[in-house]
């Protein structure tokens, strides 16, 4: 499975699964444009990709600012001459049970999650169309497919991706450009080491494999979708969550 020649830009790359995304397509052979908001780790990032024989580079970025979206992929597109494969991977959460959560709370995790993806969709679109090919993959979650209580809006924001790839998909198909999303179960990351040891016990529970899943598990099945292996995959919803919702 080679991504030789082909470039991909990832959001939120600085940590977690937009991190081990961006090393396994960059081990796969893509050129891989990283953005997050956290330019130091990126430059680590960028240069672990580079240590190991492949091509990054760092693009500062806050996905709720559209302008900075559209400049960080012009410039991405100026640096490799396109871009093949869009990763929309950043996001946060901002927990809380929905009759305390705040507008503001469900603005930014509506904002971050899922309209940050459907701008940097836009903007590579273009770059797809003139070479016939592309993939888009959205990185939703369980909890946009099952909901999860205190995560409204985490919940709508991923459920909102699945809808939105199922769209792009149908409008892109003829061009040759598929859109996928990939929903992780319970993942070891940044975001989830803050919860407790309890909730963690009890997730793990739930999980018909019996663990919690790496950032890895998740960054092969992107490749994967990545990959002209994948090419009459469209509109499709990728479960990895160790069994934890099935159908």
């Amino acid at each position: 499975m080679s991504l030789s020649g082909r470039v991909a830009f990832v959001t939120g790359a600085s940590q977690g699964i937009g991190r081990a995304c961006a090393l396994k397509l960059a081990t796969t052979g893509a050129a891989v444009a990283v953005a997050a908001r956290n330019q130091d780790k990126l430059n680590e990032l960028a240069s672990e990709i580079t240590a190991a024989g492949g091509k990054a580079a760092v693009f500062a970025l806050d996905v709720t600012d559209e302008e900075q979206i559209k400049s960080a992929i012009k410039a991405a597109i100026a640096q490799f001459g396109k871009v093949d494969i869009l990763v929309n991977n950043a996001g946060i959460t901002r927990d809380q049970l929905v009759m305390r959560l705040k507008r503001a709370d469900w603005d930014a995790v509506l904002q971050t999650n899922l309209t940050s993806a459907y701008l940097c969709i836009q903007q590579v679109t273009s770059s797809m169309l003139k070479q016939r090919w592309g993939r888009i993959i959205n990185i939703a979650s369980v909890f946009g497919q099952m909901g999860q209580a205190g995560q409204a809006n985490y919940s709508a924001s991923k459920a909102g991706l699945i809808g939105l790839t199922m769209a792009v998909a149908r409008e892109l198909g003829s061009r040759n450009i598929t859109c996928n999303a990939v929903a992780p179960g319970f993942i070891e990351t940044p975001m989830t080491d803050v919860l407790s040891d309890e909730f963690k016990q009890n997730a793990t529970k739930q999980i018909p494999l019996g663990r919690v899943g790496s950032p890895a598990d998740v960054a092969s099945a992107v490749a994967f979708l990545a990959s002209d292996e994948a090419s009459y995959i469209t509109g499709h919803v990728l479960n990895v969550n160790g069994g934890m919702l099935m159908g």
